[in-house]
């Protein structure tokens, strides 16, 4: 149908031929020539600034063509280079040719200076390629560890950190009726409950470390954490703050300790994907599950770790030689504790489900027969209960643990079965063979900018306290972040029941043991089952909101019947409620200001235990505020 000539006039071969022509035209077009109002709306990074070029060094001898221009400062505080300039001088350019220009020292490559925003770089607002100072640990800093202090590998990072915590409590605290009271013609057993608590801890930490940041383990790691205490206590009754009533209802005291000490060196790669396996010997922090619900401290230990699988595994192997605590700060002094902890663990991620990490441990704790005053000369070990002859302990923890989500919802839990000796129980008055166990269980899920919670926790009481086997549920040095943690009244608050504690502060299980810090685990007690509701929200990105409601019943009651010699006690021990706040204001971990409240509604087992003579208890109030301030 189309011949001849008809064919090139076809709308095809016209448009094809006009595309044509526009495409070429596009590019051979010259660009314009930028106008004024270009050079205001590009960013100033863009825009090239006029400067002379200067040739490069002598001892480099390119082609003529190639010019250095004069360096620049990158971004941060970056401190000296130790790296010498004459590694510049192996650079081949004969190799290499005119397109490459060395640089001896790559962590502190230059960049353009700009200002995003115009502002001069505001110090509360993040904006890029600022320029830092030493004395800003929010942007990149030499004395932070962004930058190598000794040639390219060598790290040194400084931080100081001021912890302060203000505490008002009410506890059930007795009148001592039979030696003197603070108050005249005070009757009731239990007086009054009310305490002030101030706790101030500097840390002063100095790191060396060896490697190339965060793309493979350290090759060694040097580190120091010195530690200054001031702690004061106010309470409204004798023989609080001394066991010698003489001392009043006031302490102030302070403390030094050098609480981390610890080197670090790897022993080999034991894959391509940088897994490892390192060793570190001396005082350092270690927590043996998710939650710290057996063993979460920082003691003397030598700790071998590493990952296989590429980092989908890691493992744990540590011994711990526990040194002695100090009563009111709770640092570590240079004495020997003479209990000796081994903990071995496995973590697998992406168990079953992604997302997933499971735990299998094993803890070994053995605490030797010593006698201990402590230094406010309360009788520390053994438990001034029964019999309190020195005696040793032997427990050996199996356990299993997890942590993660499983598809949107999370999941958090761990169960552990505790075997071993007591070789003469003061409670029980005999040897007993231990045989207890622990489960926690919780879920939650997200809701936009929600988190619902619900969770579980069980340790199991002693039913018979005259058989010779303690199946009381007691942890080595735990320091859970479950129900609440630190926000609940029940976790936050050390409650004194004759000499013992009904449960110490910073712990779940109420195990009747002198101290948490410097006391022995028992067996022998009641143990716990809790039942807990809660509702976070990140309010703002700085802000966020804890709360918890948590139903607590003892799992056995005849030990605490027999201990204090009363015919019937309840297993419901109460309700606890409480609220807390987390906020961020730099969005990071420089300042940090957590505030919270609780209150603990007495049920009828803890009326039974506390309540006084005349009326019955009442409901009990704590509050805090801690400030953390990090360089």
């Amino acid at each position: 149908m189309f011949a001849g000539a008809s064919r090139v006039t076809h709308p095809i071969w016209i448009l094809a031929t006009i595309w044509l022509a526009i495409f070429t035209g596009l590019l051979s077009a010259q660009e314009p020539l930028p106008t004024e109002r270009d050079a205001e709306l590009r960013p100033q990074v863009l825009n090239p600034v006029e400067q002379d070029f200067i040739p490069l060094p002598e001892y480099a001898e390119p082609p003529e063509s190639v010019f250095l221009t004069p360096p620049l400062r990158p971004p941060g505080f970056t401190g000296r280079s130790s790296v010498r300039l004459s590694e510049e001088s192996e650079f081949d350019w004969d190799e290499w040719g005119n397109d490459f220009l060395p640089r001896a020292d790559r962590w502190r490559l230059g960049m353009p200076a700009w200002d995003r925003y115009g502002k001069g770089h505001p110090f509360l607002e993040e904006s890029p390629y600022v320029e830092g100072n030493w004395w800003d640990p929010y942007h990149q800093n030499v004395l932070k560890g962004d930058f190598p202090i000794i040639g390219q590998h060598t790290f040194l990072n400084l931080t100081i950190s001021d912890q302060q915590i203000f505490e008002g409590r009410q506890v059930p605290t007795p009148t001592t009726p039979f030696e003197s009271t603070a108050h005249p013609d005070e009757q009731p057993f239990f007086g009054d409950p009310d305490q002030y608590f101030y706790n101030h801890n500097l840390f002063f930490s100095v790191e060396l470390n060896h490697g190339d940041g965060a793309f493979k383990p350290a090759d060694w790691r040097l580190k120091l954490t010195q530690a200054f205490n001031m702690n004061h206590l106010v309470v409204d009754e004798l023989a609080v703050v001394n066991h010698d009533v003489r001392k009043g209802t006031s302490r102030f005291r302070t403390d030094y300790a050098l609480e981390e000490w610890f080197l670090e060196t790897k022993l080999a790669d034991l894959g391509p994907e940088y897994d490892f396996m390192s060793v570190r010997a001396g005082s350092q922090f270690f927590s043996s599950d998710f939650r710290g619900l057996i063993f979460s401290d920082t003691n003397r230990a030598v700790r071998l770790f590493g990952t296989r699988s590429g980092n989908r595994d890691q493992f744990n192997l540590v011994f711990v030689d526990q040194t002695e605590k100090e009563t009111n700060s709770g640092l570590n002094t240079f004495a020997d504790r003479q209990q000796n902890t081994v903990i071995a663990n496995y973590y697998r991620q992406d168990f079953l489900f992604p997302g997933l990490t499971v735990e299998a441990s094993y803890h070994f704790n053995r605490d030797q027969a010593t006698f201990l005053f402590d230094k406010n000369d309360f009788l520390a070990r053994p438990d001034p209960v029964g019999i309190y002859a020195p005696h040793e302990v032997q427990a050996h923890y199996l356990g299993v643990a997890m942590d993660g989500h499983i598809d949107r919802y999370n999941v958090s839990g761990a169960f552990y079965c505790v075997l071993g000796k007591d070789e003469l129980n003061p409670l029980a008055g005999q040897p007993v063979t231990v045989n207890a166990q622990m489960a926690a269980l919780e879920l939650s899920y997200d809701r936009d900018w929600m988190r619902f919670r619900t969770s579980y926790f069980y340790a199991s009481g002693d039913g018979d306290i005259s058989d010779n086997e303690a199946t009381g549920f007691d942890t080595i040095f735990d320091n859970p972040s479950f129900a609440g943690g630190q926000f609940s009244y029940w976790q936050r608050q050390q409650l004194r029941l004759f000499g013992v504690n009904l449960v110490n502060r910073m712990s779940l299980v109420p195990d009747l043991r002198s101290s948490k810090l410097q006391g022995q685990t028992n067996f022998v007690n009641p143990g716990l089952q809790l039942l807990n509701f809660g509702v976070d929200g990140d309010l703002t990105p700085k802000t966020k909101l804890i709360t918890n409601v948590n139903f607590l019943w003892f799992d056995q009651t005849e030990v605490l019947e027999q201990y204090v010699f009363q015919e019937s006690i309840a297993n419901f021990i109460g309700t606890d409620l409480s609220a807390g706040i987390e906020y961020r204001p730099f969005l990071t971990n420089n300042v940090i200001a957590v505030g919270g409240i609780s209150a603990l509604v007495p049920g009828a087992g803890f009326r039974d235990l506390y309540d006084p003579l005349v009326g019955a208890s009442r409901t009990l109030v704590g509050a805090f505020v801690e400030i953390v301030l990090t360089y």
